[in-house]
């Protein structure tokens, strides 16, 4: 697939080989919801969608996330699920779907958590929950979660753990970032609680330790499990977890022990750098402070950043190419662009950048 490589993109076109996992190249598809799955359900179209970008050679697709079995996991009746047998009858299509077309794929497991409405579908009688019953704002909306309750989402991530494997998928991410559930246990604004899952910025991270650990049970050492976590918070672009290195290791190092075999590090832009003093974005840091492969993203190849999911035009490249090039990141993850043309990866590999579509928010609207 690279012999028609172009010489300025040649970095994101060697192969990646990592403990458990080898890839064609060094692109992924983000993860990005679409919506698309009537009744929770993934149906042919979907399959058709990440089969396409399969089929122009993306190295890795990460889906959309994907509700694990809890009555609140996701916000909305079209909004893929991971259990049950008709959903998991639509993945099972999907991961047929994209290995014919020689592409490599694995499921992000998501749950919400205290960012659905109450009201909301699929289960409009099930309530949001989170570690201190907080919205994002602090503000008190349901009742913290109870041991027992949180033991029953650690199962939940790892039956959802099981079914990937079972299913053929090429490994899972757990969805641990933006201010969703696994998130509201490691930020402080969220995670209230004086128990074994709340306390300082490593206590915090028990909840996340206890997932990770229960879907490496239940997938063996040889299956890799992908984590993705962010700074910033769907309400609060500035936020911090880790304001220095030294905090970012030590909130790292349980997941590290945990079994996280891959980071997916969140950021808005790539290219800029996490703390003072250092070029390095987020996904640097984190190879440099825990030694594992590291997934960079953030408004690749565009000039907007996406949060805004205005339009946004095609930029160049050189920039993240020179940055993995010095193996500052490992693996590099495509949003918008892969949403907007499905052959974005063929087309920079063969050098016609001039061909690039600029993201159009008409995007959201369909699957191309």
């Amino acid at each position: 697939m690279t012999n028609n490589t172009n010489q300025s993109t040649e970095p994101l076109f060697q192969t990646f080989n990592s403990d458990n996992l080898v890839l064609e190249n060094r692109t992924v598809m983000a993860p990005m919801t679409r919506g698309f799955s009537p009744g929770n359900i993934p149906d042919q179209n979907v399959a058709d969608y990440y089969r396409r970008r399969a089929e122009n050679g993306v190295g890795l697709i990460v889906t959309e996330g994907t509700g694990i079995n809890h009555p609140a996991s996701v916000s909305g009746a079209s909004i893929p699920v991971f259990h049950g047998e008709k959903a998991l009858e639509g993945w099972s299509n999907v991961v047929k779907q994209v290995h014919d077309a020689g592409g490599k794929i694995v499921p992000q497991l998501w749950h919400v958590g205290m960012t659905r409405s109450k009201g909301d579908l699929p289960n409009e009688e099930a309530l949001p929950v989170g570690p201190s019953g907080l919205s994002l704002d602090g503000e008190p909306v349901t009742e913290p979660l109870t041991e027992q309750e949180i033991g029953e989402l650690v199962e939940a991530y790892a039956q959802g753990a099981a079914d990937a494997k079972r299913l053929g998928f090429d490994g899972i991410e757990i969805h641990g970032a933006h201010g969703y559930l696994i998130d509201q246990f490691f930020w402080a604004n969220t995670n209230r609680r004086s128990d074994r899952y709340g306390g300082d910025l490593v206590g915090r991270t028990q909840f996340a330790v206890e997932v990770v650990k229960a879907c490496r049970r239940e997938v063996g050492p040889d299956f890799p499990i992908i984590f993705r976590f962010s700074q910033w918070k769907m309400n609060d672009f500035k936020a911090k977890l880790a304001e220095t290195p030294d905090e970012l290791e030590r909130f790292l190092q349980p997941l590290v022990e945990a079994g996280v075999d891959i980071f997916h590090c969140s950021t808005r832009r790539f290219w800029e750098a996490e703390f003072e003093g250092s070029d390095l974005n987020l996904a640097g840091w984190t190879k440099k402070l825990t030694g594992k492969p590291v997934i960079s993203v953030g408004s690749v190849g565009l000039d907007g950043e996406f949060t805004s999911f205005s339009g946004a035009n095609t930029t160049s490249l050189d920039g993240l190419v020179e940055k993995l090039d010095q193996e500052e990141f490992d693996l590099v993850a495509i949003g918008r662009s892969l949403l907007m043309d499905p052959e974005w990866v063929r087309k920079v590999r063969e050098g016609q950048e001039n061909d690039l579509l600029p993201f159009d928010k008409e995007a959201l609207q369909k699957l191309y």
